[in-house]
């Protein structure tokens, strides 16, 4: 199956290369998607003993694939949306928020995690559901009409959410159940 994941800088670096690498091991094709062609350079964010909040650093530097303005979403069969700074800026752009409505409307597995919910939120497809992300956007996803819930690996019919990568486990090994469904 060819599955699109959306990404761009800023993005949490394992949060698109635990994806991209476990889909492709499963034998998928990955199609990373970013505003425009070009090399993305990712974030790593830990959490730190006496530090309020995560800190960042930069991580990898991989290319994106293809412009969001240039995929056809009935191309793929599901879609990632990893989290990071990226979903910030990300979640304004209106051909990301018509990938995610298209596979909201068809029903097609969508995963995301941590800050990816953000975009979930932007395009509209919230409203009557409920969604795991980071903690600290309860707020963001009770404004989006949805009811935040605190899980590892959250599902909803066709939705995957979760809180941050070291849920990857869970969270992949529920999104892999659904692509086999």
């Amino acid at each position: 199956m060819r599955i699109l994941l959306i990404a761009g800088d800023a993005a949490e670096d394992l949060e698109v290369m635990y994806p991209y690498q476990r889909l492709l091991e499963a034998g998928h094709e990955v199609l990373i998607a970013a505003p425009t062609v070009k090399k993305l350079q990712f974030v790593v964010h830990d959490f730190v003993d006496g530090f309020d909040t995560y800190t960042e650093k930069p991580g990898h530097s991989w290319p994106s694939d293809i412009a969001f303005a240039d995929v056809d979403p009935a191309t793929c069969g599901a879609l990632v949306l990893p989290g990071g700074r990226a979903p910030e800026y990300l979640r304004n752009d209106r051909d990301c928020q018509r990938l995610v409505q298209h596979f909201a409307e068809k029903g097609k597995p969508i995963a995301a995690l941590c800050h990816g919910p953000l975009i979930l939120a932007a395009a509209g497809v919230l409203t009557g559901r409920s969604c795991s992300a980071y903690p600290a956007l309860a707020p963001d996803i009770e404004a989006a009409g949805g009811k935040f819930v605190d899980s590892e690996a959250h599902v909803e019919d066709n939705i995957v959410t979760g809180r941050a990568w070291p849920d990857h486990p869970a969270w992949m090994r529920e999104f892999l159940r659904l692509l086999d469904d």
